[in-house]
């Protein structure tokens, strides 16, 4: 027996420790510890309400705007306040741009070298490469003269000694793509960092600024106006149109073709990474308003048991469905660490009683992470791409239905695949698709309303605090591109009075519950066989699959600046 310590797993956001125990060359268990300290809760605390959004973004430079639209949906939701029809689609445009974006980010940047060789590219024939990247997509640059100016970059990169790619486990047995196909994911890993930074123009076209454009409570913050050179005029919206125009061709002719001709080479990871059987998705991109979630692009619900038959609702506000549990968590509650709270009474109350760093293993101690273990209705879920594939399976969305067999068709896999790593990885290529086509739509619909004049972004009839309540609460949803995000709300006297985020790598990559329970990190991870212990590349697969972004706070403030709290691992 051997436990595997991967620490700290890299490509993702924030602080991950992954501990595994292998038998016979099979992990028998798993360990998934966040070790970073959240602390955004606390600083809330006390602050104006529509204020909230500026600061819950910044939890992330991953995941930039999610946290804000929560926020902004939480206080509305308190406060009982619609958004108009054209402030909804901007906000649709804006997040539906963040899921593409982080989809062929994570593909490229992050997952892709769990899967490609980049040293083994430098055998590739770029002749052969071209024909390859041909006969699967009409991208223009995949000529030979291009793969050879791309391998020529490899070759100075590799006599460099591949700079922070350097202890990267080339040659490794479980490296299967021929060279030529390395050398077309390496070449378009190049083409997606150029793109990337392309699309978010349209945040701050309609957000000012990316990373963390502006939100609005009760609404957005832009004006339109065809012929005002400082509204969103029609010089800014061509722009928008054209790069949702970019972004489209990159994603059906570039990553699509690039994800299925990579996947085909691993087909055995269908049989791996499956984990949990539950799937949990809030739903997201409203058509008929944030409070109609019957009529969102993304349905709602929760499925159990890989039952595609029956859709569990899903209601965020019943103190008995959603509870966090610290049993294995560095937290206590004023009620003993064994029971479950509601977000909605949730505490932060930092404890931590690990070892002593630096340590080698958290083997012995009973609490092992700075995440705490969220539950459904006592359920250990998994949230993101694959869970938004299941549950939207489960409520009959053809669009889901017709991409998902077209998949499984490509790849010539049955349909149990889908519950696997290659099928989570997968899943995001389908996420990426339907969002990309919802963007098209979206942008067609604030065209046609701009052509009519409805163009009003914003109500401010619950502007002024003093409209409202003396308390309130609420909550705010949103499907992140990593999964279910929720924020939830307390408002006394005009104030924050309580906040709490559960974001969906707590419900991914949380500890243990108190029935001990493993949570989807470490259950994906059973069953999986390991060729090597000192180059565990089948674990790196599989969490990647899951794109990790852990809350990112470390030091602790009140109002007036005081330090409170310093947990340091230095």
């Amino acid at each position: 027996m051997a436990r595997i310590v991967v620490d700290p797993v890299t490509r993702i956001e924030g602080h991950l420790r992954i501990e595994a125990v292998v038998e016979n060359g099979v992990i028998t268990d798993a360990y998934s510890a966040g070790t970073m300290v959240r602390g955004l809760e606390k600083i809330l605390i006390g602050r104006d309400p529509r204020d909230a959004w500026a600061i819950t973004e910044r939890v992330c430079g991953v995941c930039t705007t999610v946290h804000a639209l929560a926020s902004v949906r939480a206080v509305e939701d308190a406060l009982g306040i619609s958004v108009p029809p054209t402030a909804e689609l901007i906000r649709n445009i804006m997040s539906a741009t963040q899921y593409v974006q982080d989809h062929v980010i994570h593909f490229y940047h992050l997952h892709a070298l769990d899967w490609v060789d980049i040293v083994n590219a430098l055998k590739a024939d770029p002749k052969k490469a071209a024909e390859i990247a041909q006969s699967i997509s009409k991208w223009d640059k995949n000529t030979p003269g291009y793969f050879s100016d791309v391998q020529a970059k490899i070759k100075a990169f590799a006599a460099s000694g591949l700079g922070i790619f350097a202890n990267g486990y080339w040659g490794h047995s479980a490296y299967k793509l021929p060279p030529e196909v390395n050398l077309i994911a390496v070449a378009h890993y190049l083409d997606a960092l150029e793109w990337q930074k392309e699309i978010v123009k349209i945040h701050a076209v309609f957000g000012g600024k990316n990373p963390h454009p502006n939100y609005l409570v009760g609404g957005v913050p832009c004006s339109i106006d065809v012929n005002e050179v400082a509204a969103i005029n029609g010089e800014r919206l061509n722009l928008v149109s054209r790069l949702i125009s970019q972004a489209d061709e990159f994603v059906n002719e570039v990553y699509i073709p690039d994800l299925l001709a990579v996947a085909g080479f691993y087909k055995d990871w269908a049989s791996y990474g499956g984990g949990l059987k539950n799937y949990l998705s809030y739903g997201d991109f409203p058509t008929r308003g944030y409070n109609q979630p019957e009529s969102f692009k993304f349905p709602r619900g929760v499925v159990l048991n890989r039952d595609l038959s029956h859709l569990h609702p899903v209601n965020a506000k019943d103190t008995q469905e959603i509870k966090e549990y610290i049993a294995h968590s560095w937290y206590d509650y004023e009620g003993g660490n064994t029971q479950g709270v509601h977000p909605s009474a949730g505490e932060t109350k930092i404890n931590y009683t690990g070892p002593q760093p630096p340590f080698e293993t958290l083997a012995g101690y009973e609490k092992y992470s700075f995440l705490k273990t969220p539950r459904w209705k006592d359920n250990a879920m998994e949230v993101g791409p694959l869970a938004r594939v299941v549950v939207g399976l489960a409520a009959g969305s053809t669009d889901m239905k017709e991409l998902v067999n077209m998949v499984l068709g490509k790849l010539n896999v049955p349909v149990a695949a889908v519950f696997s790593t290659l099928g989570r990885t997968a899943a995001r290529g389908i996420d990426a698709a339907l969002t990309m086509a919802w963007l098209k739509e979206f942008n067609g619909e604030l065209i046609g309303r701009v052509k009519t004049n409805e163009v009003s972004t914003f109500n401010n009839a619950r502007w002024d605090p003093r409209t409202w309540p003396e308390e309130a609460e609420g909550v705010g949803l949103v499907e992140a591109p990593r999964g279910a995000l929720a924020h939830w709300i307390k408002i006394k006297n005009g104030k924050i009075d309580n906040y709490q985020l559960v974001v969906p790598t707590t419900w991914n990559g949380s500890p243990r519950d108190a029935k001990q329970q493993r949570s989807a990190f470490e259950e994906s991870l059973i069953g999986t066989p390991i060729a090597k212990i000192d180059q565990p590349v089948e674990i790196l697969r599989t969490v990647h699959s899951f794109d990790p972004c852990l809350a990112c706070a470390v030091h602790l403030y009140d109002p007036q600046g005081r330090h409170l709290h310093q947990i340091s691992f230095e």
